[in-house]
């Protein structure tokens, strides 16, 4: 998914709360929309360089969203927009780039089942399958780790996956890492074990777990390749 606009580059000041940073931008300080509510705590560090991409719709309290940072070093650049799996998602199922998911050529987003609203319903002659995407970028030692907080939200995904998998569809989650420089995926037990815990029974049920890095550049976001998942 390639950036409309050019992206302004910027420092990062501080955290100032779950949706917004403090940053540097041509020697002036100002606020940026921050669409991520994951902590981000080796990634929002004062004095990291990041990109922006301005905003100027009416009524919005930001010229800014937050959308790259450089870390660990200048040439590595990971996206930070949480919005952003699901669409890179589309793009590449669209394009047939995904080998677990070309037998289904149709897809429907936001698609409401059981008590959740899942990202996709993909269709296909041999039947149908749920999808749910999850963002990730959190790295350590090059494994992708999720989640980074408790997410009762995301083990309620899972169980609805497993319950559209016994009315019978096919499902699968698939993680999105936001960045290159990593070989492998894990549940992060220590942030939430009852996640881990619900990955692993989704897997007992059948369900597929994919994980999937990104390329990451100034000019655009887009899936690359999958990385080993490692429960």
């Amino acid at each position: 998914m390639q950036f409309s606009t050019p992206l302004q580059p910027a420092t990062i000041i501080s955290r100032l709360n779950r949706f917004a940073v403090a940053v540097e931008v041509a020697g002036r300080r100002e606020v940026a929309h921050l669409p991520n509510s994951g902590r981000l705590s080796e990634l929002l560090v004062p004095g990291t360089p990041a990109l922006l991409v301005r905003r100027g719709r009416p009524g919005r309290k930001t010229a800014f969203d937050l959308a790259l940072v450089r870390y660990p070093s200048a040439d590595n650049l990971v996206s930070v927009d949480a919005r952003l799996p699901s669409a890179l998602m589309e793009e590449a199922l669209r394009a047939g780039e995904l080998a677990p998911f070309r037998c289904y050529p149709s897809l429907r987003r936001e698609v409401r089942f059981g008590d959740s609203r899942l990202d996709f319903l993909l269709q296909g002659e041999k039947g149908s399958c749920l999808l749910e995407t999850k963002s990730i970028t959190w790295v350590v030692d090059g494994r992708a780790l999720f989640p980074d907080a408790p997410t009762e939200r995301g083990q309620r995904h899972l169980r609805t996956l497993a319950e559209g998998r016994r009315s019978g569809h096919e499902a699968a989650v698939v993680f999105v890492i936001q960045r290159s420089d990593v070989y492998g995926f894990s549940p992060c037990r220590s942030a939430d074990p009852a996640f881990a815990a619900a990955l692993g029974d989704a897997v007992a049920e059948g369900i597929g777990v994919y994980a999937y890095r990104c390329q990451v550049s100034e000019g655009e976001v887009r899936i690359l390749a999958p990385v080993p998942v490692e429960l």
